[in-house]
């Protein structure tokens, strides 16, 4: 017996004219986020080693792009009003979401993938290469879904905002996996030892986590991966 997927209706959504001042602010930190990990192998070395002047020079760059495009209504979420209404409608997609979109997809993608490739081969072999596989690996995979992304191939970066009600749900069922997966990991790498059994261990808790968000997703149990059935007028983040 099939599990059914929970579903939003959007005439039952209640319609926001504008954005309040609180609303916009708290989207401009995940943005932040989004282009401070752009550079991952510098990223990969503020996880392992900690913070430095690299990572800090960095952070001033983003926090200054991101500021301006803030100020002037160009990072999604921190418009002064919705931009998306209406699901249904053959609506132009603007360059500025689908600049951040693309990036956040590349984020997501990369990390989640040299992860899962650095945790197999430690699982395999028993020798870790994870600062290897992010030196060479890292921008030949972030370059693909930037690319991905300026051909409009990706959920959320295509031409027309009107698959919204269902493309949004891939986005943030894959944020919501990867991100909590990710700090799984991140607390095994900090409190198991360095056994080849303990890298088995971090393996399978990984991929465990990616698999049970998924389904999460998938079925609408997280926030924003439910479908939502177009008709009326709703708001989209």
């Amino acid at each position: 017996m099939p599990i059914p997927v929970r579903v939003e209706y959007a005439h039952t959504k209640k319609m926001r004219q504008r954005n309040k001042t609180y609303y916009r602010f708290l989207h401009w930190p995940i943005w932040i986020w989004v282009f401070f990990l752009a550079p991952g192998p510098l990223t990969f070395d503020l996880f392992a080693k900690g913070p430095s002047s690299g990572n800090m020079a960095w952070l001033a760059v983003v926090l200054l792009g991101t500021g301006i495009a803030g100020y002037f209504a160009q990072l999604p979420g921190v418009e002064p009003k919705p931009y998306i209404l209406r699901f249904t409608e053959d609506r132009p997609n603007p360059l500025y979401r689908k600049i951040c979109y693309t990036f956040a997809w590349a984020d997501v993608v990369s990390f989640a993938t040299l992860n899962l490739a650095g945790l197999v081969w430690a699982a395999v072999t028993g020798a870790w290469y994870l600062k290897q596989i992010y030196l060479y690996g890292y921008f030949p995979l972030y370059g693909l879904v930037l690319t991905l992304g300026a051909l409009g191939i990706l959920p959320r970066v295509r031409r027309s905002t009107q698959g919204e009600g269902t493309e949004r749900r891939y986005f943030y069922g894959s944020v919501w996996a990867v991100t909590l997966a990710q700090t799984v990991l991140m607390i095994l790498w900090k409190t198991l030892p360095r056994t080849h059994a303990a890298d088995v261990v971090k393996l399978v808790a990984y991929v465990g986590c990616l698999v049970a968000l998924g389904i999460c997703a998938t079925l609408g149990l997280l926030p924003r991966t439910r479908p939502i059935l177009p008709g009326e007028l709703i708001v989209a983040d």
